[in-house]
């Protein structure tokens, strides 16, 4: 899900140094803070994992209670995020990851930015590996699903950030709670571009690969909690039903993605305001709220002068950032974010996939070509994933050209391995109960 953490240190400070002068002063400083110039050569990734508490359960692999926080933090000792142990160094495992921790107890590692994908993948699966023995320290399992199939959402973490977050998606429908609190995904970074044309290039093509690759790797269909219908992605139902306005800019329009971000995130209406007058503590959780329907232009502008007080500062601004939830953000990198959590270590597929599509300028044109089609087909991607014949035949395609591009054999391999599943409309948890392997990582077992 990717909910950015709110440290503890951070929560009072309303403003930061630096003002923001008109609408197009914030455009400005958007387009130059999310999309950082220069020759695209690192990538990064972001795992995210369901925990339970206890033994495994034969009602499913979910089915057990979450930790409590207090075991989490006991577990992860020096490396335990700052949410949720203050005083804790925070520090960064062996391999450069660093631990979050989610609203529900969804726990995510973000790894360090590697100048190879083969590189990035074994220091993040050795950080799995020691995150595994830590938290089963404290008999906390992590479970490699995309949607918890067993458990009603519930909310761990009682940050302002998040009390607000569910107050306003409550207003909205079921999904911004289990999006929250129910939801894991596998998430892959990469530079945004030397120049305006390669970002609108690497930009356009990570859109428009988006709903085949979705499909590609959709394996979450039950989500408890979540109204009825069949979806190949869950997950995904979650973030295109959440709020629109926030997880859906209309991106097909946009020939210059750096102009266009900073208007689209300026007209997002706010999900939160802090305040550092203790407000947050509100007995009706209303302490962050934002005036309904309100953008940050309107904030900007002076519109909330007798509602909030005061004008946002860049400090604001960099806050509403991290309160944008659209299938790519622009966060200095280009931040994938449609691909559902992978059984086992199959996460490393989707990373050797987005790598090889954007590894040249010409595989990043080829990629769009074949995606063109299907570009605006999320909700179909998320429904039907690969049993649309469209978007299964763009699947296959897409994960051969990216096979045909991959830096090495082994990857080339494990790529062709995921375009051949798709062929035969296979899911990945499909995939591994075909050929008899445990949906976790040996290191995992209770």
């Amino acid at each position: 899900m990717a909910v950015t953490l709110e440290s503890p240190e951070s929560a009072g400070c309303a403003t930061e140094q630096g003002e923001l002068s008109s609408r197009a002063a914030a455009e400005a400083y958007i387009g130059g803070v999310c999309f950082k110039l220069g020759p695209p050569t690192l990538i990064g990734a972001e795992l995210e994992w369901l925990t339970v508490q206890g033994e495994c359960s034969a009602a499913g692999p979910s089915a057990a209670p979450r930790p409590q926080l207090s075991a989490f933090a006991d577990a992860l000792g020096p490396y335990a995020p700052r949410s949720i142990a203050p005083d804790s160094p925070a520090l960064a495992l062996p391999g450069g990851s660093r631990v979050t921790l989610e609203p529900g107890g969804q726990i995510e590692l973000s790894s360090a930015p590697y100048g190879a994908a083969a590189q990035l993948c074994d220091h993040l699966r050795d950080d799995a590996r020691l995150l595994r023995e830590l938290l089963e320290s404290r008999s906390i399992r992590t479970v490699s699903v995309a949607a918890d199939a067993d458990r009603r959402p519930k909310r761990l973490l009682q940050l302002p950030r998040y009390r607000a977050m569910e107050r306003s998606f409550g207003g909205i429908g079921p999904f911004g709670k289990l999006m929250m609190c129910n939801t894991a995904a596998t998430q892959v970074s990469v530079d945004a571009g030397a120049d305006r044309a390669e970002v609108t290039a690497r930009w356009t093509a990570l859109y428009a690969v988006g709903p085949a690759l979705l499909a590609a790797f959709a394996c979450s269909p039950v989500l408890r909690g979540a109204p009825p219908g069949g979806w190949a992605s869950q997950r995904m139902r979650a973030w295109l039903r959440l709020d629109n306005a926030r997880t859906r800019p209309p991106v097909l329009d946009w020939a210059d993605p750096i102009a266009a971000y900073g208007r689209w995130a300026l007209d997002v209406p706010l999900l939160c305001v802090r305040r550092p007058d203790g407000s947050a503590e509100r007995g009706d959780g209303a302490g962050w709220s934002a005036p309904p329907g309100a953008t940050f232009a309107d904030w900007l502008s002076g519109a909330l002068d007798d509602e909030v007080g005061r004008r946002p500062g860049i400090g604001d601004l960099d806050y509403h950032l991290t309160t944008l939830f659209p299938p790519v953000r622009a966060s200095g990198h280009l931040e994938v974010r449609y691909i559902d959590a992978q059984p086992g270590d199959g996460w490393t597929v989707p990373v050797h996939v987005i790598d090889a599509l954007v590894s040249s300028p010409s595989v990043v044109a080829e990629a769009t070509s074949i995606a063109a089609p299907l570009a605006a087909r999320w909700v179909d991607a998320a429904r039907y994933g690969l049993a649309d014949p469209d978007i299964r035949a763009g699947a296959v395609a897409l994960l051969r050209l990216a096979a045909e591009h991959t830096a090495t054999d082994d990857a080339a391999r494990a790529v062709e391995s995921a375009a051949e599943r798709c062929r035969h409309g296979r899911t990945p948890t499909e995939d591994d109960a075909e050929h008899g392997l445990d949906p976790e990582p040996p290191e995992a077992a209770p």
